[in-house]
């Protein structure tokens, strides 16, 4: 299909794209943009970054067509891919990818600027992805029909390529719960034959990421996963399925369904920082990963799951481990699942400034754990959350102790001992430790009170 579309570029990025095509085009070829720019331009958003194929024109001639005006990373020399360095602008060639062994390094590739451009489309993943759009005609080319799929919900795989690359099964799962698609019945079950090979670490986290901080609902694309086989890949969350839960608390259904439920409530109030956002929808997910091991029916034929928060932390460190090795993440989600039942335990009990010291020195952010809480009491339809008075209290505490979004630090160092005519050895650690928690039992507030505490702790 060929037709003329106005995509909405902003002008720091219509200027240089219209610069390229026309080079291109002095130079006998096309440039079109491609891939997910044009999807999103299709959807009404403004895209952010622009991917750009050239079509007729050699990699030596595009680049040194491209260096008349822009200056140019080459990423790619073997198959043309430019990267231009003020702009969010890639510009490559078509290529070929053969498969050639099992995982991701498994393939031979090589760029080929005489591909036609339906045999470029047919190498994209999905259809909604291989719509390409020239910025001189304004014609949109879409040989295989992803506008139509685009308008009516619909993920649908290109070509029987798909299948080369285990990676498209996850990128499907984040698809789904991003742009809210539901899955050809073809493409699912092409993925119910794909298995993940020899998937490095870095890439599938990739998907989960782009799953936590883009879904509109992330529980589409969990119940992508499971529909298509691969939840087997992730025991701790397929050990979810099944798991009975209370009614009387969870009229929701079992441990998998509250979790879907937890984490579109978290989807609704991400904060768009990153970091925390990463942080804390990690920590959702996982927050009841230890109830398939701590569930039973009491006496009274009632299903309780003790201490499962602390019984959550080897399947949380078991599921992350899987697929990243960044131990900072690991380390912040950890402590939130450990702890996401405190906040109404601290309330019912009324607890002092010490207890909220201490939970704030293990969870890093207690505006963190409030988030995960919230997002758990949102995930129990048809239960309204109400008006969590436990957040509004924990929370006037934190404050008051200026505590909200950071951690105690501890006021006596290292240095203070050593300005006594302390010697650094093994008692230093156990000094600063029992400073430390006096701190946190409220003992001392500063550094006067600190020094006195070392000076009795001295005699």
């Amino acid at each position: 299909m060929r037709e003329s579309f106005s995509i909405p570029l902003p002008a720091e990025l219509e200027a240089p794209c219209k610069v390229i095509a026309q080079r291109v085009e002095t130079l006998g070829g096309r440039a079109v943009l491609v891939g997910g720019c044009v999807r999103d331009a299709l959807l009404g958003k403004t895209p952010k970054d622009i991917d750009i194929e050239v079509f007729g024109v050699s990699p030596d001639k595009l680049e040194t067509a491209l260096k008349q005006d822009f200056a140019v990373d080459i990423v790619g020399k073997a198959f043309g891919v430019l990267k231009l360095k003020k702009h969010p602008i890639d510009v490559s060639i078509p290529r070929r990818e053969s498969k050639t062994g099992l995982g991701h390094t498994g393939f031979a590739i090589e760029g080929d600027p005489n591909m036609s451009f339906e045999e470029a489309a047919a190498r994209r993943d999905f259809t909604v992805n291989a719509i390409s759009w020239n910025p001189c005609t304004q014609e949109l080319i879409d040989p295989y029909k992803g506008q139509e799929d685009l308008e009516k919900g619909i993920l649908r795989h290109t070509s029987d390529q798909f299948a080369e690359d285990p990676l498209r099964v996850l990128r499907a799962m984040q698809f789904v719960g991003r742009f809210e698609l539901s899955v050809a019945p073809e493409t699912l079950a092409l993925c119910q034959s794909i298995e993940p090979e020899d998937l490095p670490k870095e890439r599938i986290f990739e998907e989960w990421k782009k799953l936590i901080l883009k879904s509109v609902k992330p529980s589409l694309g969990m119940t992508f996963l499971k529909d298509c086989g691969w939840v087997k890949y992730y025991p701790e969350l397929e050990a979810l399925i099944g798991c009975e839960q209370n009614p009387e608390w969870h009229p929701e259904g079992d441990v998998w369904v509250h979790t879907l439920h937890c984490l579109d409530a978290f989807a609704k109030e991400r904060i768009h920082d990153e970091w925390e956002d990463l942080v804390v929808g990690f920590a959702v997910l996982c927050h009841d990963l230890g109830k398939p091991a701590t569930s039973f029916i009491d006496e009274k034929g009632c299903i309780r799951s003790p201490k499962h928060e602390v019984v959550g932390e080897h399947p949380t460190r078991s599921f992350l481990a899987r697929m990243t090795e960044h131990k900072d993440l690991i380390e912040s989600v950890v402590p939130l699942v450990l702890t996401h039942m405190r906040p109404v335990m601290l309330y019912k009990d009324q607890a002092g400034d010490a207890a909220i010291r201490r939970l704030a020195h293990k969870v890093k952010r207690i505006d963190r754990l409030l988030r995960v809480v919230s997002a758990d009491l949102g995930g129990r339809p048809p239960f309204p959350k109400g008006d969590f008075k436990e957040e509004q209290w924990l929370l006037e505490k934190a404050e008051a102790l200026e505590l909200k979004d950071k951690e105690p630090q501890p006021i006596v160092l290292g240095r203070h001992l050593i300005e006594r005519g302390m010697k650094p050895g093994p008692n230093f650690g156990k000094i600063l430790a029992a400073c430390f928690e006096a701190q946190l039992d409220g003992e001392f507030e500063d550094l006067e009170g600190g020094l006195t505490y070392l000076n009795n702790l001295e005699e």
